[in-house]
């Protein structure tokens, strides 16, 4: 009987691959490679799994066998097969053989592999890359990435798999991990799982709902959103501006069975190419954490840029995405928030990560969120200490809902009091109690005022008016926390303790030196 392969042997197998890069490479750029690897093992695997049935089943028949593979739900060249490119693990252009392998890998796949405008996933990474040192330094890694994907833990044989999703989520593993290690760069590519899963359970959304993602990085908010669902009765959307993190986030689809996903590559604000017809298309659901307080998102001072017929002012935006306001040059966060808006149906809710100076921030900002609480759409705004990943910056959701069942506007505030041990990481329980609280809101159940003592109030429009529209925790949730008594007594001891131990230590130190002549 085949020994099962556990969702832990994988993860432990293809972090263990890592070690090709670590110390050399930035994790922000050798992830594109690993993560790129293990797609095409993947589908090399699946496809050996297949082909053993058709044989199976046509007694040996390897030429009926091959005509059934045409029809699979992906084609695999023989020279882009896993088994092919590790068989020339040695040659000296073995980064050229796998740009080759990719190249006809999407060609044989085009419907998949390709986006729309004509880009296929792979072209922005480049095995043959300077990026992975010189020639020998380069061979000598990708030999060792081949060897380490070729072990027995990373046979992705769907027969040999414990469970089905487990390709899936080792993809999500790699990509929380190479996250931790990216520092700054990991807001571009990925949602904290913890996020991703309140902002997933805020925005809950029903069978057959249409669901977006409009800066969806490599797609583990998007993804997260769509499992709350509870059926496969969903469709997802997503546009990524990056290309090495568009290309992440269609290989995340696949690897989690979401074959008719539709991510597009290109500038949500810029070049929104999620449309029907010359509209934007319209969603149940919209989630998202786009980049915090982003520069330059819309109107460009450049006059040459201006002249150019593709130049964007959102000023005259032909979607009427900017109608409440312009946001600064200097900080995109209503960009993203009205857009997301914008995209909504009669129905529809949205979920989004800001940093916490939207909730207060004036001028323009003040304006757009002043017309925006008028319109009764923001219904709940979360707040954490604690900062978003490697950004050092404390970050709100807020929830917008275009039917509210409250006919003024209430916006219910709960507020993070409690230290998590890792930053932006929300306990299970955390969770919990703000998604029930959140129920409780929408439910018509909770009063204005204060709900929860330092966690939760409910304020009216006539409240948020008279604080000029600002929304900043500490005018409306008693957030103090007196500080722990401090033991004196113990605190002296230590320090007494602690001065004997010096004192020793450079006792030692001098005997050391004396015994050296010095």
């Amino acid at each position: 009987m085949i020994k099962k392969i556990t969702q832990k042997d994988i993860n432990d197998a293809v972090w263990k691959a890592c070690d090709t890069f670590r110390g050399s490479i930035d994790p922000s750029v050798y992830k594109d490679y690993v993560l790129t690897m293990l797609f095409i093992k993947y589908l090399s695997d699946v496809h050996d799994d297949k082909y053993e049935t058709y044989l199976a089943k046509y007694s040996g028949d390897h030429e009926r066998a091959k005509r059934a593979m045409q029809h699979e739900r992906f084609v695999v060249p023989d020279h882009s097969h896993f088994k092919y490119l590790y068989e020339h693990r040695n040659e000296a252009n073995i980064g050229e053989l796998i740009n080759i392998a990719l190249t006809d890998l999407e060609e044989a796949n085009r419907e998949k592999l390709y986006s729309e405008d004509g880009a296929g996933i792979f072209q922005n990474i480049d095995f043959n890359s300077s990026k992975l040192g010189e020639p020998k330094d380069k061979n000598t890694r990708l030999k060792n990435l081949l060897l380490d994907f070729n072990k027995e833990a990373l046979d992705l044989r769907p027969s040999h798999l414990d469970v089905v999703d487990i390709i899936g989520g080792a993809y999500m593993f790699l990509i929380e991990n190479f996250a931790s290690d990216a520092g700054k760069k990991a807001g571009e590519f990925f949602t904290p799982k913890e996020v991703s899963t309140l902002i997933a359970k805020l925005t809950k959304s029903k069978p057959g709902s249409r669901i977006c993602d409009p800066t969806c990085g490599s797609a583990s908010l998007l993804i997260k959103a769509g499992e709350e669902v509870g059926t496969d009765n969903f469709s997802l959307y997503g546009q990524e501006a990056n290309g090495s993190t568009w290309a992440l986030a269609v290989m995340n689809m696949f690897l989690h069975g979401f074959d008719n996903a539709t991510i597009r590559w290109g500038d949500t604000i810029r070049n929104p190419k999620l449309k029907e017809g010359d509209m934007l298309m319209k969603f149940d659901t919209v989630v998202a954490n786009p980049p915090f307080s982003l520069d330059k998102w819309g109107k460009s001072d450049d006059k040459e840029e201006n002249k150019a017929s593709d130049s964007f002012d959102p000023e005259t935006d032909k979607y009427n995405r900017f109608w409440r306001g312009t946001p600064p040059k200097s900080k995109g966060d209503w960009a993203f928030i009205s857009h997301m808006i914008e995209t909504l149906n009669e129905h529809g809710r949205a979920g989004v990560v800001v940093p916490h100076g939207v909730l207060f921030r004036g001028s323009s900002e003040g304006r757009i969120r002043q017309r925006t609480i008028e319109e009764n759409l923001l219904e709940a705004d979360w707040f954490t200490r604690q900062p978003v990943f490697g950004t050092g910056i404390p970050a709100a959701i807020l929830i917008f809902n275009k039917q509210k069942s409250t006919t003024t506007s209430c916006s219910l505030m709960p507020a993070s009091t409690t230290k998590a041990p890792k930053p932006k990481q929300a306990r299970a329980g955390d969770i919990e109690h703000i998604v029930n609280t959140y129920s409780d809101l929408t439910s018509g159940k909770l009063k204005p005022g204060v709900v929860e003592d330092k966690f939760s109030y409910v304020a009216t429009a006539a409240e948020i008016q008279e604080n000029d529209f600002n929304l900043n925790i500490p005018r409306y949730v008693d957030t103090f926390e007196e500080e722990a008594e401090v033991d004196i007594k113990a605190v002296q001891m230590e320090i007494n303790q602690l001065e004997e131990e010096l004192k020793y230590v450079q006792g030692e130190i001098c005997n050391i030196l004396i015994s050296l002549g010095v």
